[in-house]
């Protein structure tokens, strides 16, 4: 019951976490990056597909309300990220498991200092290429999907919420759906990178809050 509650709890924070994220970058200060699935990611890490879906979902339904039923499709990418981010963490559960840090806690005791400190180095740097290749997985996606449904919006509306495409990138001769996927690559490589290792940073540091308050709770129990 306190897990449930705990979910829903942080699938809404999450979701408006990523509102705000989103309106910061793109309102106030101008920078063209959405930075809307950092926490959908994050949620995915500490609870997994259905609830990272459903923060992805709602980040979506929260902040593009006023431009039209018909955007509410882009929440497809936000869940998108959801089940990406889950397939990673399947494919590489050592290197996206929380609950083993495998950075500082998977080494040998017997070994050397110096012997420690290069596998620690080389447990990291696994954990940053499969962030990276995660984030590379995270751009081509939201490129594609998101083209495809700002062409199928296109057909009914004229206008468009993407401020992040460089309209003018490619010739009018480009279909549109090219000019559409390839225009938010180059801003997507940049979003996601940052999306990913920020989203895991706070997945590890809130994990290791709750883990902190759980081993507090038992020891006050036993007192």
């Amino acid at each position: 019951m306190y897990k449930l509650i705990g979910s829903i709890i942080f699938c809404i924070a999450g979701a408006l976490l990523n509102m705000i994220i989103y309106k910061v970058f793109i309102s106030m200060i101008g920078l063209p990056l959405y930075l809307d699935t950092i926490f959908t990611i994050t949620v995915t890490l500490l609870y997994g597909p259905l609830w990272g879906s459903i923060t992805g979902a709602l980040t979506n339904i929260i902040s593009i309300t006023a431009y039209g039923l018909e955007y509410y499709l882009f929440a497809l990418c936000n869940v998108a990220a959801a089940l990406i981010t889950w397939f990673f963490i399947r494919l590489f559960p050592r290197e996206l498991n929380l609950r083993m840090n495998v950075v500082f806690n998977a080494l040998p005791l017997y070994q050397s200092s110096s012997s420690r400190l290069s596998d620690r180095l080389s447990a990291l740097m696994d954990r940053v290429i499969v962030l990276t290749l995660l984030s590379f997985a995270l751009c081509l996606a939201m490129s594609i999907l998101g083209g495809c449904i700002s062409v199928f919006i296109g057909f009914f509306k004229t206008t468009t919420v993407n401020p992040a495409v460089v309209q003018t990138m490619f010739s009018r001769n480009v279909p549109m759906l090219v000019n559409e996927i390839m225009s938010r690559i180059p801003i997507n490589i940049i979003d996601r990178l940052f999306s990913s290792f920020t989203a895991f940073g706070a997945a590890l540091g809130i994990f290791q809050i709750i883990k902190r308050m759980g081993k507090l709770k038992i020891k006050q129990m036993s007192n």
